[in-house]
């Protein structure tokens, strides 16, 4: 009688065992057959994400070098810089590179990127060479000059949104090979610069830019360049030769009256060109009515958006 019920015991025991063993299975994993169709709405989607990293990263980073700058008093350099800083010292081994030190304390720098945002500057402060990414928003700078970035040729983004910027000496931009996004934004530019080869992004929305401060192969020869943005200025006509890199083109809110067959397209169309690569064509805002040139459109895979009547 005892050994039945020691053997009930076990018994007891150990069925919450065998019952949180998991089954014993070959492929439980369901299979689903997916349907990989972008619809025009994951596109809109696909954009607004890609932003919103964008601005994640640019927060993440601008906080982490906020953060370093209070904690330890001291910027971190970039591999590069440090280099140009170590070929500067001195016979005793100090260091010459006073005016990158003395940026770093009014502005941010963080491992390649240098955030002078709202700091009230009235002009581009000297760079440490090695920066990449240089973010002066929101200050009150009136001129860039060609010696404003001379010294950083590595420099892939410049971005001087919000600014009183009035002028920029010849040469400014144009030896930065490897600049590929650039905004002057909400500025007081009546012309554009030269532009660097290498550009894909550059937006110059709400400034006065007029069409005839934009030469005629202003953008001919940037052949990677997918976003131009120029809309709220004094455009009185779409400007010419963009490149078959373009994606998307605002020019709303401008002066523009009229377009012509060749505006988007090649002249007479003989070869069936078509603009591939073209998203998005904006022109809202403008008194031109777009109605009236039906042959401007037959290159492009989606009309433009505007007054069609």
């Amino acid at each position: 009688m005892k050994t039945l019920q020691k053997f009930s015991l076990f018994i007891s025991f150990l069925m919450p065992l065998v019952k949180l063993a998991p089954p014993n299975q070959q492929n439980s994993d369901p299979f689903y057959e997916h349907d990989l169709t972008i619809t025009a709405e994951d596109a809109v989607f696909k954009e607004i994400y890609e932003d919103t990293l964008f601005k994640e990263d640019y927060d993440d980073n601008l906080q982490d070098a906020v953060e370093n700058k209070e904690n330890n008093g001291m910027h971190l350099f970039h591999e590069n810089e440090l280099q140009v800083q170590k070929d500067e010292e001195g016979p005793s081994g100090g260091s010459t590179n006073y005016t990158d030190l003395a940026t770093c304390l009014v502005c941010t720098c963080l491992s390649g990127s240098v955030y002078c945002e709202e700091t009230q500057i009235q002009s581009i402060p000297a760079l440490p060479k090695g920066t990449g990414y240089v973010y002066a928003r929101f200050n009150k700078i009136k001129k860039v000059k060609v010696s404003d970035f001379s010294e950083i040729p590595l420099v892939r983004r410049i971005d001087l949104t919000g600014n009183a910027i009035q002028e920029i000496e010849d040469g400014s931009f144009a030896k930065l090979l490897l600049l590929e996004e650039l905004s002057l934004a909400d500025n007081f530019l009546v012309k554009l610069p030269v532009l660097p080869p290498k550009l894909t992004l550059f937006n110059a929305n709400n400034n006065k830019i007029k069409s005839r401060g934009i030469k005629a192969n202003a953008f001919k020869k940037l052949t990677n360049l997918s976003y131009l943005y120029l809309a709220k200025n004094a455009l009185d006509s779409v400007p010419l030769n963009l490149p078959e890199s373009l994606r998307i083109l605002h020019l709303q809110n401008n002066n523009i009256t009229s377009i012509t067959d060749e505006t988007f397209c090649k002249k007479n169309n003989q070869t069936r060109h078509v603009r591939q690569r073209m998203d998005e064509i904006r022109m809202e805002g403008n008194p031109v009515i777009l109605g009236k040139y039906p042959n401007a459109y037959m290159c492009l895979k989606t009309l433009p958006i505007g007054s069609y009547f």
